[in-house]
């Protein structure tokens, strides 16, 4: 159902974006008229505030459109009350634009989390923070970068695919109880666009692309993300959280081909 909906927001967005005339070639200036529109095709007709509090960091001008770093974060005393249980975050001149939406728990404490993320060409990522009530808060951030959705793919499908899935997982030390502590997720998959093409046939190669994981603590969900293809290739989250115990993290993926990957890591004060 989420997918669907997902579907038919984006083609709500394609439409709007090329009557409109807002399709942004390559290396084009960041484009504020955009985010209206793809506003109205997410969340029609809600309000949204714009605050301080869901920051967004990341370099001005990045070296690669394909591995774009930001990092994402909501100071919990700044919001004066306002408690984030859902993160979306947009690159808003991405063919694709939504890159990833995050599931937020209490036991995150002040969310922060660093990732890596695709640009088609200058663009603003958006950050829209969502609370308890459906009420909506923007943060935005000019970058610079191009080239990251398009372009060709070569290599060997066999490796390429035999090492998809492949998990480092880690907990940095010392770990302390009820303090903010770091874990780091990185998984080895191609990420493909279905934007795509082929370095010799040059026709489009198909969508291949992790597209959740979920993370738990001693059982209990912690934080998940709906991942899409704006995340860059092999994705990459690293988090803060608060374990309240010793115990196991554990984290679940899943692409879009139905196949599952599983690791854990114990967490020791």
């Amino acid at each position: 159902m989420k997918q669907l909906m997902h579907q038919r927001l984006l083609k709500l967005w394609l439409l709007a974006a090329i009557s409109f005339g807002l399709v942004a070639p390559a290396s084009a200036e960041p484009d504020p008229k955009l985010w209206p529109v793809m506003k109205e095709a997410f969340f029609a007709n809600r309000v949204m505030q714009e605050v301080d509090f869901i920051k967004i960091d990341a370099p001005r001008r990045a070296e690669s459109g394909a591995q774009v770093p930001v990092t994402y974060s909501v100071n919990n005393a700044a919001a004066n009350g306002v408690v984030i249980k859902k993160l979306y975050a947009f690159v808003d001149a991405n063919p694709i634009p939504l890159t990833a939406t995050f599931h937020l728990t209490d036991t995150l404490g002040d969310f922060q989390l660093a990732t890596r993320i695709r640009f088609e060409t200058d663009a603003f990522v958006r950050l829209v923070g969502e609370d308890a009530n459906g009420k909506l808060y923007l943060a935005s951030r000019e970058i610079r970068a191009a080239g990251g959705c398009g372009g060709t793919v070569e290599g060997d499908e066999a490796s390429i695919r035999a090492s998809a899935g492949k998990i480092k997982f880690k907990v940095d030390d010392p770990v302390k109880l009820n303090a903010i502590a770091s874990a780091t997720f990185n998984i080895k998959h191609p990420m493909r666009t279905g934007l795509q093409r082929e370095l010799v046939s040059q026709g489009f190669v198909p969508a291949f692309y992790i597209n959740k994981a979920a993370f738990s603590y001693n059982g209990k969900p912690l934080l998940s993300i709906d991942v899409g293809v704006g995340t860059a290739e092999d994705p990459y989250f690293k988090f803060n959280f608060v374990p309240d115990a010793a115990g196991k993290l554990e984290v679940t993926a899943t692409d879009n081909e139905g196949k599952s990957f599983v690791q854990q890591v114990d967490v020791k004060s």
